[in-house]
């Protein structure tokens, strides 16, 4: 889980379908336990939320992803939450016997329909899995330093 690298105010998750399937991780901890939710986590200090993501997906399931589009965005007074619809790229699900005891894929109806996938992940689900476009990377030339990213319609 974190180190005292964690930026303990930004995290990321990312929906990521194949075969009109989900990939879902079983949480082992705090509100989530028992649950099956959409891998994601915490974004470390000099890190992008593109590549928390991937990280976070290779630690905690084995499956190399590549963020897209950004689906949605959580935010409150202290912290922020980032959801990209991601690309399998490869890899065997496994769970890593620390924040998930197991991970898998899942028919996206089934899970939609079952009573352990909270609410927040099928709505992630159900954006992911939809024709609507979400916020796009676009590349553009900054003057300012460090490199910022820009997602937009």
């Amino acid at each position: 889980m974190g180190n005292e690298n964690t930026n303990w105010g930004q995290s990321v998750t990312g929906v990521v379908i194949q075969d009109n399937k989900v990939l879902l991780a079983r949480h082992t901890y705090g509100s989530g336990k028992g649950r099956m939710i959409v891998p994601g986590g915490y974004v470390e200090q000099g890190e992008t939320p593109q590549q928390a993501l991937a990280r976070e997906y290779l630690e905690e399931t084995g499956i190399t992803v590549e963020p897209e589009d950004i689906i949605g965005i959580r935010f409150n007074t202290h912290d922020w939450y980032i959801a990209f619809r991601a690309k399998y790229i490869s890899g065997i699900p496994r769970s890593d016997h620390d924040e998930n005891s197991e991970v898998l894929w899942m028919d996206i109806k089934e899970a939609l329909l079952r009573e352990d996938v909270p609410e927040l992940t099928k709505k992630l689900i159900q954006s992911a899995a939809s024709n609507e476009e979400g916020l796009r990377f676009t590349d553009y030339k900054s003057s300012s330093q460090p490199p910022y990213s820009l997602y937009c319609i």
